[in-house]
């Protein structure tokens, strides 16, 4: 049975399609590159077709590698990047021409794919910096990696570019969001001075978990939360959290609740004089 996708001219031949079949029932996704028509290519048909278009020479790496090392929230159109010497690929792919050592390639689903590791140190490196973080942590909270194997690397590679702009992101990388949104909110408060967050804090009541906070200082029982538009279109999550929410408020806890259209300054300002009100510290902006 034939893969999924697959390069034309070695179906040719094997003889198990015929140029007329090629050209009627297939449909190309790379030059040279192929996929049952009507099927819509996903993420992981586009990763395997690049491989393919590289011969099977290049190696899988950054959002499509973390995609395969099992992180979310990567939507099926994004560009699927190679390291690889050919640097005049098609739109959809992003080849960068850099060092990989063997030790830094793993394989995964039978494709070579930069170790979890290599994939931080590029997520942190190629993407801006907010954008770098929610990756980042995506990444952490599907595969755990280690940030000491991430330093190594930049150390080995010290003149990389935006290697600083990595170590300076890694140290508030948190596995423990549970969106990029999370992820944005919580660089916002760190970056306004506040310290850092603690993520996914459990509430009991009478030994009943009532809450999963998205983050938070327990110390002073101040939250924050993003609400996503869930909270908006569905009545019955909307009448949940409100219910949750009386019970943390029964608590002691002050939430945050922030939505997309607010203001990062005022977020800041509602989150700084939450704490105050409970005996934080003055906190000095980033």
């Amino acid at each position: 049975m034939r893969d999924r996708v697959f390069i034309g001219s070695e179906a040719l031949r094997d003889a198990t399609m015929t140029s007329h079949q090629l050209r009627t029932r297939c449909r190309a996704i790379l030059p040279g590159v192929y996929l049952p028509e009507p099927a819509e290519p996903t993420l992981r048909d586009r990763t395997v077709g690049a491989w393919l278009w590289s011969r099977r020479r290049a190696t899988i790496a950054g959002l499509a590698a973390a995609a395969l090392h099992g992180s979310r929230w990567v939507e099926d159109d994004q560009p699927v990047e190679l390291i690889w010497h050919n640097t005049q690929p098609p739109r959809t792919l992003l080849v960068r021409d850099e060092r990989i050592a063997n030790d830094e390639i793993t394989r995964v689903a039978g494709l070579p794919v930069t170790t979890v590791a290599r994939t931080a140190f590029d997520l942190g490196r190629h993407l801006p910096r907010g954008q770098a973080l929610a990756r980042l942590d995506a990444l952490m909270r599907a595969t755990p990696f280690s940030v000491e194997d991430v330093m190594l690397l930049a150390k080995r590679y010290r003149g990389a570019r935006g290697a600083r702009r990595l170590r300076e992101l890694l140290p508030l990388v948190d596995g423990g969001a549970a969106s990029p949104k999370e992820s944005t909110l919580r660089l916002l408060l760190v970056d306004a001075g506040l310290p850092a967050p603690t993520t996914q804090i459990p509430v009991h009541d009478n030994w009943r978990l009532v809450a999963m906070l998205d983050m938070g200082w327990e110390e002073f029982k101040v939250a924050a939360e993003y609400d996503g538009d869930q909270h908006r279109s569905d009545r019955r999550q909307y009448v949940k959290d409100m219910r949750r929410l009386a019970v943390l408020e029964r608590k002691g806890w002050i939430v945050i609740r922030v939505i997309a259209e607010d203001d990062p300054a005022d977020v800041v300002t509602r989150v700084s004089n939450a704490l105050y009100s409970r005996g934080a510290q003055a906190f000095t902006a980033q």
